[in-house]
């Protein structure tokens, strides 16, 4: 665990008392309505009489507290070297403008001792000026319920503009890319933030606002040849994706996995990383789909 116990949730409730006590004499709906609002559902069985009763001798009976300063917890070593090593992290970025200087204290870790293995190397650009704009804007839009209008790049390249209820963002590590899901849009429920160019609310009445497009639902079916754990690994893979697996023989396998026709290059792309280990049976334009990326790829050899 990172953090002290003594820095927990219960700490921080008894804190917060604390600090309300140095500034009025506190009623005991009011002490309840703290303990509440920081801890968790049992503690209103036991830190209010704790404190009521003066077995912690915090609070006296007239509401107030010994204590002339509100409590204050400073950060330990061990959690500012944790700040510090995400800090590093690029995508920390897209949330706040986060900088823990302390130039005393080394990071836990570093990126580099991290190793992601299988992953692709075209990932979203963290640091640009404008994907951070974007992303805190359309995490705004979500918390706050607001539709968007968005412009982005189609896959030529040109400009096209999509109105979007967000709902929320999914990141891919093994894509290393973050996707916006909302609904109102009759092209599709999903984008991919680093297709963005722009986006800013959107302030007039839309059709279909709230409603999501029902999902194009596809299944493909393949055999997997059970080497070198290839099962555990294809079936940790594909984790996110509704699947059925049949056992054929001692090492066959028969996989079935429904997705969604908005991911359907995505999953060509993750089938083939599996090399001979898989081959697809089912459906026939799912085949014809594996064999036109292979052609694609050999063509990219000379």
């Amino acid at each position: 665990m990172i953090f002290s116990e003594l820095y927990s949730a219960y700490y921080h409730t008894v804190a917060a008392i604390l600090k309300a006590a140095v500034d009025h004499p506190l009623q005991t709906d009011e002490i309840y309505h703290i303990v509440q609002k920081h801890a968790f559902g049992e503690s209103i069985l036991h830190i209010p009489s704790a404190l009521l009763e003066e077995r912690w001798q915090l609070i006296k009976q007239d509401g107030t507290t010994p204590f002339q300063k509100a409590p204050y917890m400073p950060l330990t070593t061990l959690e500012k070297r944790w700040l510090k090593a995400i800090s590093l992290d690029p995508r920390i970025h897209l949330f706040c403008d986060c900088h823990f200087d302390f130039s005393e204290i080394e990071p836990l870790f570093l990126p580099e001792d991290i190793l992601i293995f299988d992953q692709y190397s075209d990932g979203d650009d963290y640091k640009n000026e404008t994907y951070i704009q974007n992303f805190r804007l359309i995490l705004d839009a979500i918390k706050k319920k607001y539709p968007l209008l968005i412009t982005l790049k189609s896959r030529k390249g040109n400009p096209i503009h999509r109105v979007m209820m967000p709902e929320h963002l999914e990141y891919s590590e093994k894509d290393d890319k973050f996707r916006l899901i909302g609904s109102g849009n009759p092209f599709g429920n999903t984008i991919n933030l680093g297709r963005i160019i722009h986006c800013q609310p959107y302030h007039q009445p839309i059709e279909n606002l709230g409603k999501r497009n029902a999902p194009n639902q596809q299944k493909v079916i393949f055999e997997l040849v059970d080497k070198r754990k290839s099962l555990e690994r294809v079936l940790l893979h594909f984790a996110h994706f509704a699947k059925e697996a049949e056992k054929l023989d001692q090492h066959l396998y028969r996989i079935t996995i429904m997705y969604d026709k908005e991911d359907e290059t995505e999953l060509v792309i993750r089938i083939l990383s599996f090399g001979p280990m898989i081959k697809v049976i089912a459906p026939l334009y799912f085949v014809d789909l594996i064999k036109q990326r292979l052609l694609q790829q050999k063509s990219c050899e000379h």
